[in-house]
């Protein structure tokens, strides 16, 4: 197979809210050829994606699962700085996808730092998904599915699948949840939360055995647990996900590189 034919996702963010020099807030970035998806942009996604090799302007959609800071605090930032007037700036649109209610966030947003994080509508282009069904659009070489999961009224999953029917599922943050169930079915990676360890189930997060069953039932091809609390380094994650999931696992840090 080809490199061209390939997906390749970088972890770019395993962490949460709790500050970490190793684990950076939830951010995922997904090359399909030429074009760059991001899944959220929490706290220190800008650093993570040029020690990835890849800059803000390379990237021309980003995917808002929902708004806590630790999904969407560096939005404000990437605005900003492709805003700078320099040699390199943004010359390509930027579309940025999320649940209904964004753009109401995007004119706080606004109304604290006015037009220094506004592109224009001839760069930036906003697109509320359905946060009652699932919903479909169509990019170039790819399609975007997203789909309602248990965690804000504006939480959303999504899906990427390339031309060649190769799909990626990025849950965001969720508890147990039929429809990521349905979003997920015969995924070659789904990139699942897993907050913290069984025996400290919260609600509106995932377990690693949760996540592993939600995986089962989707017959996914292949497992990424992300999103650890530090509560997470304690115990045997992978041994607990292997209660309900016996494909193939894989426990998520920062910069890991995943070929599809």
């Amino acid at each position: 197979m080809s490199a061209k034919n390939e997906i390749s996702v970088t972890i770019l963010g395993s962490g949460t809210c709790v500050p970490s020099l190793e684990r950076s807030s939830c951010s995922v970035l997904v090359e399909i050829g030429n074009s760059k998806i991001l899944f959220d942009s929490g706290p220190g996604t800008m650093r993570r994606l040029l020690e990835a090799g890849t800059t803000i302007f390379d990237v021309s959609v980003i995917c808002y699962s929902h708004f806590h800071p630790d999904h969407t605090s560096e939005l404000v930032p990437f605005l900003f700085a492709s805003k700078y007037p320099g040699k390199t700036r943004r010359e390509t649109p930027l579309t940025i996808m999320a649940g209904k209610g964004f753009l109401h966030f995007y004119k706080g947003l606004k109304a604290v730092y006015g037009d220094w994080i506004e592109l224009g509508p001839d760069l930036l282009n906003i697109v509320e998904v359905d946060n009652a069904a699932r919903d479909f659009f169509s990019f170039d070489n790819f399609t975007v599915e997203s789909i309602p999961v248990e965690h804000n009224k504006e939480s959303v999953a999504f899906r990427i699948t390339d031309s060649n029917g190769k799909s990626i599922v990025y849950s965001g943050d969720t508890d147990f949840s039929e429809n990521l169930i349905t979003l997920s079915e015969d995924a070659d990676v789904l990139i699942c939360e897993s907050a913290l360890p069984d025996e400290l189930k919260v609600q509106g997060h995932l377990t690693p055995s949760l996540a592993g069953e939600l995986a089962t039932r989707a017959n996914v091809r292949k497992l990424v647990l992300t999103h650890f609390y530090p509560e997470c380094d304690k115990v045997d994650i992978a041994k607990q996900c292997r209660k309900t999931y016996t494909d193939c696992l894989i426990l998520a840090y920062d910069l890991m590189k995943i070929t599809v």
